[in-house]
Protein backbone atom coordinates (compact mmCIF):
# COMPACT_ATOMS: atom_id res chain seq x y z
CA UNK A 1 0.00 0.00 0.00
CA UNK A 2 3.01 2.17 0.12
CA UNK A 3 2.53 3.49 -3.42
CA UNK A 4 -0.82 4.55 -2.76
CA UNK A 5 0.26 6.68 -0.08
CA UNK A 6 2.99 7.84 -1.66
CA UNK A 7 0.85 8.88 -4.65
CA UNK A 8 -2.33 9.98 -2.21
CA UNK A 9 0.01 12.41 -0.41
CA UNK A 10 1.19 14.07 -3.70
CA UNK A 11 -2.43 14.01 -4.80
CA UNK A 12 -3.70 16.01 -1.72
CA UNK A 13 -0.69 18.36 -1.18
CA UNK A 14 -1.97 19.92 -4.57
CA UNK A 15 -5.56 19.95 -3.87
CA UNK A 16 -5.08 21.60 -0.89
CA UNK A 17 -2.85 24.56 -2.39
CA UNK A 18 -5.31 24.98 -4.97
CA UNK A 19 -8.78 24.71 -2.37
CA UNK A 20 -7.18 25.25 1.06
CA UNK A 21 -9.19 22.34 2.56
CA UNK A 22 -12.73 24.34 2.50
CA UNK A 23 -15.44 23.07 4.79
CA UNK A 24 -18.24 23.53 2.51
CA UNK A 25 -20.45 24.64 4.86
CA UNK A 26 -20.59 21.77 6.74
CA UNK A 27 -21.96 21.63 10.95
CA UNK A 28 -20.24 20.66 13.74
CA UNK A 29 -23.25 19.64 15.93
CA UNK A 30 -23.23 15.81 14.41
CA UNK A 31 -27.71 16.23 14.49
CA UNK A 32 -27.71 19.56 12.28
CA UNK A 33 -25.31 18.21 10.01
CA UNK A 34 -27.47 14.83 9.92
CA UNK A 35 -29.76 17.48 8.71
CA UNK A 36 -27.96 19.75 6.73
CA UNK A 37 -27.28 16.11 4.47
CA UNK A 38 -30.74 15.11 4.35
CA UNK A 39 -31.60 19.41 2.84
CA UNK A 40 -28.84 18.97 0.15
CA UNK A 41 -30.49 15.81 -1.27
CA UNK A 42 -31.01 16.54 -5.12
CA UNK A 43 -30.92 19.91 -4.18
CA UNK A 44 -28.03 22.55 -5.60
CA UNK A 45 -25.83 23.91 -2.92
CA UNK A 46 -27.54 27.58 -2.80
CA UNK A 47 -30.87 26.01 -2.00
CA UNK A 48 -30.18 23.15 0.40
CA UNK A 49 -27.85 26.15 2.60
CA UNK A 50 -31.11 28.55 2.54
CA UNK A 51 -33.50 26.01 3.23
CA UNK A 52 -31.48 24.50 6.08
CA UNK A 53 -31.31 27.97 7.59
CA UNK A 54 -35.17 28.12 7.28
CA UNK A 55 -35.25 24.92 9.18
CA UNK A 56 -33.59 26.18 11.96
CA UNK A 57 -35.26 29.09 12.06
CA UNK A 58 -38.47 27.78 12.00
CA UNK A 59 -37.13 25.08 14.73
CA UNK A 60 -34.62 27.06 16.36
CA UNK A 61 -33.82 23.88 19.55
CA UNK A 62 -33.53 20.50 18.96
CA UNK A 63 -36.51 20.32 21.48
CA UNK A 64 -38.65 22.22 18.84
CA UNK A 65 -37.79 19.79 16.09
CA UNK A 66 -38.24 16.64 18.16
CA UNK A 67 -42.28 17.89 18.81
CA UNK A 68 -42.84 18.78 15.09
CA UNK A 69 -44.99 16.68 13.20
CA UNK A 70 -43.69 15.56 9.39
CA UNK A 71 -46.30 18.37 8.05
CA UNK A 72 -44.55 20.87 9.55
CA UNK A 73 -40.76 20.48 9.06
CA UNK A 74 -41.99 20.17 5.20
CA UNK A 75 -42.61 23.55 5.11
CA UNK A 76 -39.66 25.18 5.49
CA UNK A 77 -38.39 22.51 3.28
CA UNK A 78 -40.03 23.67 -0.03
CA UNK A 79 -37.92 25.99 -1.73
CA UNK A 80 -35.44 23.18 -1.98
CA UNK A 81 -37.80 20.46 -3.39
CA UNK A 82 -38.44 16.71 -2.40
CA UNK A 83 -40.03 18.47 1.10
CA UNK A 84 -41.92 15.68 1.92
CA UNK A 85 -40.15 12.79 1.33
CA UNK A 86 -37.28 15.14 3.36
CA UNK A 87 -39.51 15.82 6.58
CA UNK A 88 -40.18 11.92 6.63
CA UNK A 89 -37.22 10.83 6.82
CA UNK A 90 -36.16 13.46 9.42
CA UNK A 91 -38.82 12.59 11.45
CA UNK A 92 -38.36 8.81 11.78
CA UNK A 93 -34.69 10.08 12.18
CA UNK A 94 -36.01 12.00 15.00
CA UNK A 95 -38.13 8.97 16.36
CA UNK A 96 -35.18 6.78 16.55
CA UNK A 97 -32.72 8.78 18.22
CA UNK A 98 -35.18 9.81 21.20
CA UNK A 99 -36.12 6.58 21.38
CA UNK A 100 -32.06 5.68 22.04
CA UNK A 101 -31.01 8.48 23.50
CA UNK A 102 -33.53 9.91 25.74
CA UNK A 103 -33.69 13.26 24.22
CA UNK A 104 -32.49 14.70 20.21
CA UNK A 105 -29.47 14.58 20.42
CA UNK A 106 -26.45 13.07 18.89
CA UNK A 107 -23.46 14.10 21.29
CA UNK A 108 -23.57 10.49 22.73
CA UNK A 109 -21.92 8.91 19.93
CA UNK A 110 -18.52 11.54 20.77
CA UNK A 111 -17.93 8.42 23.09
CA UNK A 112 -18.58 5.31 20.30
CA UNK A 113 -15.55 4.20 18.93
CA UNK A 114 -15.55 4.17 14.88
CA UNK A 115 -17.43 0.95 14.40
CA UNK A 116 -19.90 1.95 16.89
CA UNK A 117 -20.53 5.22 15.68
CA UNK A 118 -20.84 4.00 12.06
CA UNK A 119 -23.31 1.16 12.96
CA UNK A 120 -25.80 3.44 15.08
CA UNK A 121 -25.74 5.77 12.26
CA UNK A 122 -26.38 3.39 9.68
CA UNK A 123 -29.12 1.65 11.79
CA UNK A 124 -31.02 5.13 11.35
CA UNK A 125 -33.90 5.53 8.44
CA UNK A 126 -32.07 6.30 5.31
CA UNK A 127 -28.47 6.77 6.47
CA UNK A 128 -25.75 4.77 4.44
CA UNK A 129 -22.65 4.89 4.75
CA UNK A 130 -21.69 7.67 3.05
CA UNK A 131 -24.00 9.86 5.06
CA UNK A 132 -22.57 8.12 8.25
CA UNK A 133 -18.95 9.14 7.64
CA UNK A 134 -20.43 12.62 6.45
CA UNK A 135 -21.58 13.19 9.82
CA UNK A 136 -18.25 11.09 11.65
CA UNK A 137 -15.50 13.03 9.60
CA UNK A 138 -17.43 16.74 9.79
CA UNK A 139 -18.64 16.54 12.78
CA UNK A 140 -17.25 14.16 15.13
CA UNK A 141 -13.72 14.34 13.93
CA UNK A 142 -13.23 10.82 12.50
CA UNK A 143 -10.74 10.15 10.03
CA UNK A 144 -13.07 8.26 7.69
CA UNK A 145 -13.21 8.82 4.02
CA UNK A 146 -17.03 9.51 2.69
CA UNK A 147 -17.12 8.71 -1.07
CA UNK A 148 -19.37 10.89 -2.60
CA UNK A 149 -19.79 11.06 -6.25
CA UNK A 150 -16.87 13.30 -7.12
CA UNK A 151 -14.68 11.38 -4.61
CA UNK A 152 -15.59 8.08 -6.67
CA UNK A 153 -14.92 9.70 -10.27
CA UNK A 154 -11.62 10.94 -9.37
CA UNK A 155 -10.63 8.04 -7.36
CA UNK A 156 -11.24 5.82 -10.62
CA UNK A 157 -9.99 8.48 -13.25
CA UNK A 158 -6.54 8.58 -10.80
CA UNK A 159 -6.60 4.68 -10.84
CA UNK A 160 -7.05 4.14 -6.95
CA UNK A 161 -9.52 1.83 -7.46
CA UNK A 162 -11.53 0.12 -10.27
CA UNK A 163 -15.09 -0.62 -9.74
CA UNK A 164 -16.57 -4.11 -9.46
CA UNK A 165 -20.11 -3.34 -10.42
CA UNK A 166 -21.25 -3.79 -13.74
CA UNK A 167 -22.43 -0.43 -13.94
CA UNK A 168 -19.94 1.44 -12.15
CA UNK A 169 -21.59 2.30 -9.24
CA UNK A 170 -19.92 2.51 -6.13
CA UNK A 171 -21.58 -0.14 -3.60
CA UNK A 172 -20.49 0.32 0.49
CA UNK A 173 -18.25 -2.36 -0.24
CA UNK A 174 -16.23 -0.57 -2.60
CA UNK A 175 -16.45 2.51 0.18
CA UNK A 176 -14.84 0.55 2.07
CA UNK A 177 -12.08 -0.76 -0.34
CA UNK A 178 -11.16 2.91 -1.67
CA UNK A 179 -11.48 4.30 1.98
CA UNK A 180 -8.68 1.33 3.07
CA UNK A 181 -6.66 3.13 0.65
CA UNK A 182 -6.34 6.24 2.06
CA UNK A 183 -3.68 6.90 4.89
CA UNK A 184 -6.37 8.20 7.46
CA UNK A 185 -4.57 11.63 8.44
CA UNK A 186 -4.68 12.41 4.66
CA UNK A 187 -8.99 11.48 4.55
CA UNK A 188 -10.51 14.89 5.44
CA UNK A 189 -8.27 16.86 3.33
CA UNK A 190 -9.05 14.43 0.53
CA UNK A 191 -12.44 14.53 0.98
CA UNK A 192 -13.20 18.19 0.84
CA UNK A 193 -10.87 19.03 -1.90
CA UNK A 194 -12.00 15.96 -4.04
CA UNK A 195 -15.95 17.62 -3.60
CA UNK A 196 -14.50 21.41 -4.58
CA UNK A 197 -11.71 19.86 -7.61
CA UNK A 198 -15.07 17.85 -8.87
CA UNK A 199 -17.52 20.37 -9.12
CA UNK A 200 -14.20 23.05 -10.31
CA UNK A 201 -12.35 20.72 -13.10
CA UNK A 202 -12.80 17.20 -12.74
CA UNK A 203 -16.75 17.29 -13.97
CA UNK A 204 -18.15 14.06 -14.69
CA UNK A 205 -18.25 15.39 -18.39
CA UNK A 206 -15.47 17.69 -20.11
CA UNK A 207 -12.98 17.48 -17.53
CA UNK A 208 -11.01 20.29 -17.84
CA UNK A 209 -7.58 18.39 -17.78
CA UNK A 210 -5.48 21.32 -19.45
CA UNK A 211 -5.65 23.06 -16.37
CA UNK A 212 -5.54 20.50 -13.83
CA UNK A 213 -3.13 20.96 -10.47
CA UNK A 214 -3.01 16.98 -10.71
CA UNK A 215 -2.34 16.53 -14.47
CA UNK A 216 1.33 14.89 -13.98
CA UNK A 217 -0.44 11.95 -11.21
CA UNK A 218 -2.95 11.14 -13.30
CA UNK A 219 -3.88 8.05 -14.88
CA UNK A 220 -6.74 9.15 -16.72
CA UNK A 221 -4.32 11.66 -19.12
CA UNK A 222 -1.95 8.43 -19.60
CA UNK A 223 1.16 9.65 -17.28
CA UNK A 224 2.02 8.25 -13.83
CA UNK A 225 0.98 4.46 -14.54
CA UNK A 226 3.79 3.08 -12.48
CA UNK A 227 2.53 4.22 -9.57
CA UNK A 228 -0.64 1.83 -9.98
CA UNK A 229 1.15 -1.21 -10.48
CA UNK A 230 0.42 -3.72 -7.58
CA UNK A 231 3.36 -5.07 -6.23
Amino acid sequence: MAHYAKHSEAVAAHLRGRYGDHDHFNRRNPLDELLFIICSTQTAEVSYRRTHRELRRTFPTFGHLAEAPAEYLAKPLAPGGLSNQKAKAMRQIFDAVIARFGSLTLAPLREFDDAACEAFLTSLPGVGKKVARCVMMYSLDREVFPVDTHCWRIARRLGWIRPKTRDGHCSEKEMDRLQAKIPPPLRYTLHVNFVSFGRDLCTASNPHCDTCPIRPLCRRVGVGRTIYRKK
